[in-house]
């Protein structure tokens, strides 16, 4: 078993066993998450690696993790990873729905070697559904939640913010919250193990909660860059500046836009800050956040 940059005892999950079916994602970055935390990881490599093309020197998400190498695939793969599973608190796997069943490692197979194991899951779509079997990306998965078309200027198609808002924002974290009250369930009085089943289209919808709010209360227009948080306010945006580079600008609270155009110079020149109606198509926000 390797060591891959496996840090000092300690932090709040000391004593967590954490079981990692290796993958590319949102899954090792939840098992990092876990591993920061003081968590004892290692990660299942399976050989020729996990598909992804990054050196595994600068592959960050491999911090504070061990490792050691089985094929599932082979004689006697899985066997090797239910003795490792019968010493774990947590199991993560990332694969698609079905293919953990079909390897021998699903829930039902873990959980007979070890009924306290907490079983996190980790898929786009989810395990059921018309769209469960297919394959997609982050990019996919916030597209159909409606939150990639929040992003960007009116007049452009969406911008694409990386593989942060679906991955790892409403993939690894909603996986992290759902493993770490599961396994305070696992630990208490008469506790068993769970499935955490976390799907990135519900984290990323889930994220969007205030907006959906705000559009409802009529301080949020469904057009991209028209409101108080998405550029649309002339105080809360990106600039060009004189070196070809680009500032943010967020100045939401009075206070903050008094003095931001205090700083300018400019008091006396622009509109105040509540007066919507000179600012476009700025949308007004909804009283509690104006």
């Amino acid at each position: 078993m390797a060591a891959t940059g496996h840090g000092p005892p300690g932090g709040p999950l000391a004593g967590v066993r954490v079981l990692e079916l290796a993958g590319i994602g949102p899954g090792p970055f939840a098992a990092m998450l876990l591993a920061d935390l003081g968590a004892d990881v290692v990660r299942v490599d399976r050989p020729g690696g996990p598909g992804l093309a990054i050196d595994p020197a600068h592959d960050l998400t491999n911090r504070n993790k061990r490792s050691v190498l089985i094929d599932l695939k082979a004689d006697g793969g899985a066997a090797r990873v239910l003795d490792l599973v019968e010493r774990a608190d947590v199991l993560i796997e990332g694969y698609r729905p079905g293919v953990a069943e079909r390897l021998g490692v699903g829930p039902e197979e873990c959980r007979a070697r070890n009924p306290r194991l907490v079983y996190g899951r980790m898929t786009g779509w989810g395990q059921e559904g018309p769209l469960a079997g297919r394959a997609g990306h982050d990019i996919s998965y916030i597209a159909i939640t409606g939150t990639l078309g929040m992003i960007g200027k009116p007049e452009e198609p969406p911008a694409v913010p990386a593989n942060l808002l679906g991955d790892y924002a409403g993939g690894s974290l909603y996986l992290v919250i759902g493993v770490l009250a599961a396994l305070q369930h696992a630990r208490g009085p008469g506790g068993t193990g769970q499935v955490v089943d976390a799907a990135i289209v519900d984290g990323a919808a889930h994220l969007a909660t205030m907006i959906h709010g705000m559009m409802a209360a009529g301080g949020w227009q469904d057009r991209r860059g028209t409101n108080l948080l998405d550029g649309g306010c002339p105080f809360y945006g990106t600039y060009e500046t004189a070196d070809g580079r680009y500032m943010a600008v967020g100045a939401l609270e009075q206070r903050f836009y008094d003095e931001f155009i205090r700083l300018l110079g400019i008091e006396g020149r622009v509109p105040a800050r509540k007066d919507f109606a000179r600012w476009g198509n700025c949308a007004p926000p909804s009283p509690s956040a104006s």
